[in-house]
């Protein structure tokens, strides 16, 4: 994984600088080289810098490298120097893509599976989304055509943004800091969605449209089909060049992702012991069960343990890195950014993490409240839809805040699918004292029944949901929530619509977090590239995203 930075400029003679800069930049490449600093702890292993100023064309990757360590440095440029790469991400059946190259030249060896899109655009040009399967975001540029062609993959795990400065000239970067002082408007590069064409004359194609989007799915669900999916996903993740781990909360997702990846590892290694690693206050409710699972899995496992006044103390580091006011992300990425730290270290450059099951299965408690299948399963949907929001911004961006590659195999895009196309009555929660007599059942109870068997311990399989941000210890929340309250006076609270009219904060909580973004990140575009995560109001949820503030919380929801 790295970060990419690509500029498109309208024409190749003189440019307008901030005037934050003065005098001192005086091409494409110098400035674009500055701004891209703003994300070189997404690759600090090297910084590669291609520009072509009879183009207006300035591509930057800062490397951090996984896969193809020795030849994978990007900018990438094809053979006949006539196409340019920049990609970010991970390709993971870049192996079988690269038979398919072979097959039609003759011979055919990528330099990096990222190398893989300049290869299929070259045999099939830009119509090749529906050939990869896996995490990215790139830009190309054809010499011959002066064509554009920008992607995102379908559910958002990489971040990518675009932007405009005030010459027209089109950036496309990892991380919207790198667009601060340059564009006056920036939007978060949609997920799931091409761009193509001359810089004049671009289209946008949304290439990721799947029938569970619109519909209601009626298949029934298979348990053995599901848990071989996802076996597959995670079997497919674990390509790498370096040495890795797993994040392990003692959730039953978390939990999932390392008992599987242990036990493919130990296919060709009988000993292999998985690094695995926890976060939390002393005594948080999630070491109990990291533990638990660590010792049945029989992994190298690390515990660590923050202060509150450490997690306090990076708030703003946070908002800077994650690069949003959404109270839910600021609260669930601090533990992640310290853990990260730590991880990083110990020497490690990629790890596994469980994101993406909640929206899948629909693990939040206040599904609970869903009032029908229909419902619950548009909710699903929405959710999913909007991870680039929420979970998969915070899990890349603060494991990247220390150049850790972090891995979701929940959100393989043949495991989405598959899980998204299970009819809604077999993946529903129901609570305790269900209406129409309906037998209870805890949440994502058609996931935990596929891992049943041998995974990991039934206590830990049967747990309830703890959202991260409790898990890693109660207090946590409550201290951020009044340390940041403290902080924001009445009068200040109560000029809120007219201080900040878009997203305008609900809390004084919410409040505190946006003046910081707005230092960093001032302007209306910068602020509306965010969504705020909230249960559903209308179901009768607190607004409060703590999963504390639902009334089914610590509740006995097991099957029997």
């Amino acid at each position: 994984m790295c970060g990419i930075l690509a500029v498109f400029a309208k024409s190749t003679g003189e440019i307008k600088v901030s005037k934050k800069y003065g005098k001192r930049l005086r091409t494409l490449r110098e400035l674009a080289y500055r701004q891209s600093s703003c994300q070189r702890h997404r690759g600090p292993d090297h910084t590669g810098v291609v520009d072509w100023p009879d183009h207006g064309v300035v591509f930057i990757q800062e490397r951090l490298r996984i896969v193809g360590v020795s030849h994978g440095d990007q900018p990438f440029l094809s053979d006949n120097e006539d196409v340019l790469l920049v990609c970010n991400g991970e390709i993971y059946n870049y192996l079988e893509l690269a038979e398919i190259i072979a097959k039609r030249r003759g011979s055919y060896v990528p330099r990096s599976d990222s190398d893989i899109v300049l290869g299929l655009y070259e045999e099939f040009g830009t119509d090749i989304m529906h050939m990869m399967t896996g995490m990215f975001g790139f830009a190309l540029y054809d010499k011959k055509t002066k064509e554009i062609f920008v992607a995102r993959d379908p559910i958002g795990i990489i971040p990518l943004y675009r932007g405009y400065d005030e010459q027209g000239n089109l950036w496309v970067s990892s991380e919207m800091k790198c667009l601060v002082d340059v564009c006056d408007k920036v939007e978060v590069f949609p997920p799931g969605v091409s761009l193509r064409g001359t810089l004049d004359n671009l289209k946008e194609e949304r290439y990721y449209q799947p029938k569970w989007i619109a519909e209601i799915p009626t298949t029934p669900v298979n348990i053995d089909a599901l848990r071989k999916h996802l076996v597959d996903a995670v079997r497919s993740h674990l390509q790498c060049d370096v040495q890795f781990g797993a994040l392990l909360s003692g959730g039953v997702d978390s939990s999932i992702i390392a008992s599987v990846a242990t036990k493919i590892m130990r296919e060709r290694e009988p000993n292999y012991r998985l690094k695995t690693f926890s976060v939390g206050l002393e005594n948080a409710p999630d070491f109990k069960y990291s533990r638990m699972v660590a010792d049945y899995i029989n992994s190298d496992h690390k515990e660590i343990v923050f202060k509150v006044e450490d997690g306090l103390d990076c708030i703003r580091d946070i908002i800077f890195h994650c690069e949003t006011y959404d109270v839910t992300t600021v609260r669930c990425s601090i533990p992640m950014v310290l853990m990260a730290r730590a991880i990083k270290s110990g020497g490690l450059k990629m790890i596994l993490s469980g994101e993406g099951a909640d929206e899948i299965f629909g693990g939040y408690l206040y599904f609970f409240n869903a009032p029908n299948n229909t419902e619950f399963h548009f909710e699903l949907v929405k959710r999913v839809l909007a991870l680039h929001y929420s979970d998969c911004l915070r899990a890349n961006k603060a494991a990247m805040s220390w150049g850790i590659e972090l891995r979701v195999p929940f959100l393989d895009t043949n495991f989405v699918n598959h899980a998204m196309d299970i009819d809604p009555k077999d993946k529903i929660p129901i609570p305790k004292t269900p209406k129409n007599g309906r037998t209870p059942r805890i949440e994502k109870h058609i996931l935990r029944a596929a891992f049943s068997d041998g995974f990991l311990p039934d206590e830990v399989i049967w747990r309830q949901k703890e959202q991260f941000s409790d898990g890693v210890g109660y207090n946590w929340i409550d201290t951020i929530r009044q340390f940041a309250t403290d902080r924001v006076s009445d009068a200040d609270f109560e000029n809120a619509a007219v201080a900040y009219p878009i997203n305008t904060p609900s809390t004084k909580e919410a409040y505190y977090y946006r003046t910081i973004f707005e230092e960093i990140f001032p302007g209306d575009g910068y602020a509306k590239t965010v969504m705020r995560w909230i249960p559903r109001a209308d179901w009768g949820c607190p607004e409060d995203p703590s999963g504390r503030a639902q009334k089914i919380h610590s509740a006995t929801t097991q099957d029997e």
